[in-house]
């Protein structure tokens, strides 16, 4: 009668269990604690400067047209080679489309070939959210913009040289501002 109620025991932790091992999303980032993406890329600069942004969901469905309301605050993603950035040529700095944020620039911009906007490196140290991505049956890094948690994509270990990476954005989640204003909104977060 005792192994009945031990097995008991496991079968009804053992699910409790799976659900806490594999909880879809996980802060990589340790909240101010540098990721080790970061680490990679810019040793111990020291992270852009900005204010967290927390507002409401009503907030985003007036600001945001439903498309990029879908990208950012349902981490959804756009089909493959039709984002307006794919391909897009002009030099300048791609900002968060939710609060903007400077997150990318057309310096770090690579064709992946993927048919999304490919960088190697955001534009700064401590732009970037990284959450660990466990849906569709895999292990992935989700990025999202560190001043309104806005889903941006994700990040993957195949990308060129020099940091072997690639951030595999959304053209929904993303803002272009050319490279005259570049200067002025890195100048904002102390870049």
């Amino acid at each position: 009668m005792k192994s009945v109620t031990t097995f008991s025991k496991l079968f009804f932790l053992f699910p409790a269990l799976l659900f806490w091992i594999s909880c879809g999303a996980q802060d990589q980032s340790g909240g101010s604690e540098k990721s080790e993406y970061e680490i990679q890329i810019f040793g111990n600069a020291s992270p852009a400067v900005f204010t967290p942004l927390d507002t409401t969901d009503q907030y985003w469905k007036e600001k945001l047209d439903p498309h990029s309301y879908y990208v950012l605050r349902e981490e959804g993603t756009e089909r493959p080679f039709t984002g307006k950035y794919d391909d897009f040529k002009k030099e300048g700095i791609f900002c968060c489309k939710g609060c903007g944020l400077p997150l990318f620039s057309t310096d770090h911009k690579f064709d992946s070939g993927t048919g999304w906007p490919s960088y190697t490196q955001p534009v700064a140290p401590g732009v970037i959210r990284y959450i660990e991505d466990r849906s569709l049956g895999m292990r992935r890094v989700e990025v999202l913009c560190n001043r309104c948690g806005g889903h941006q994509g994700h990040v993957f270990e195949d990308g060129p040289r020099p940091t072997g990476l690639r951030y595999c954005i959304n053209s929904a989640a993303l803002d272009f501002a050319p490279k005259e204003e570049a200067a002025s909104k890195l100048n904002e977060i102390g870049y």
